[in-house]
């Protein structure tokens, strides 16, 4: 069975030219833990997505996968 794909936050890592390291700098938060966000292994809170999308300068949505089709 197929994991779930909830974000795309390492997509748009790879759009802005940005890293998990960079990304777990700019939270200031655990490497690893930005690494899971990354593999969809776990899931930032709400609060924490949108201090993600602020760090790279877009809007919330493109940070999620889209339910519709």
């Amino acid at each position: 069975m197929d994991k779930q794909v909830y974000n795309r936050i390492k997509a748009v890592l790879a759009e802005k030219g940005k890293t998990n390291n960079w990304l777990a700098d700019e939270l200031n938060m655990n490497r690893t833990t930005v690494s899971k966000w990354c593999r969809n292994e776990m899931q930032p809170r709400i609060e924490t997505l949108f201090q993600i999308a602020k760090v790279l300068e877009v809007n919330v949505r493109e940070l999620l996968i889209s339910t519709l089709k």
